[in-house]
């Protein structure tokens, strides 16, 4: 086995063991995920220390129970966090990825913003908080993937 598919399988059991969702903080290995299983991907741009939409976000949908049992049909999960707290500080080599999506994907600094993306990372659509439940902001997630059952 080759180097990277020693990393996304560290990667994988790192997801599994410290959350039943599997957040993926590299662009590169969800893409190859959604790929392999013809899934979509929803990239959050957060602050989770100190944006208080991107934590309702995170406690009301991507946290629940509805959310979690129904999303992996569709998508793989990609997190861009932006913690401002020195005890949440992030690697300097995830501060660098997650500088690069932004300025990739989220340009104008929007909190929280949630990007729907392909398999090979073109945006397909985007939105941010709103207080629906999970399965209807899902719904909502999921009505941007139409366009590719079309193809």
């Amino acid at each position: 086995m080759n180097k990277s598919v020693y990393l996304f399988s560290f990667f994988i059991f790192l997801s599994f063991a410290s959350n039943a969702q599997e957040w993926f903080l590299d662009l590169e290995l969800a893409k190859a995920k959604a790929s392999d299983e013809n899934k979509a991907i929803i990239l959050v741009f957060q602050g989770s220390d100190w944006c208080g939409p991107c934590i309702k976000l995170d406690r009301n949908i991507w946290s629940s129970d509805a959310f979690a049992a129904n999303h992996s049909e569709t998508f793989v999960l990609l997190k861009a966090d932006f913690p401002r707290r020195k005890k949440n500080a992030l690697s300097k080599g995830q501060e660098e990825k997650n500088n690069l999506l932004a300025a990739t994907y989220n340009p104008n600094g929007l909190f929280p913003l949630v990007v729907v993306l392909d398999a090979k990372g073109l945006v397909l659509g985007c939105t941010g908080y709103s207080k629906d439940s999970p399965l209807t902001y899902l719904k909502k997630l999921q009505k941007f993937t139409e366009q590719l059952e079309e193809n």
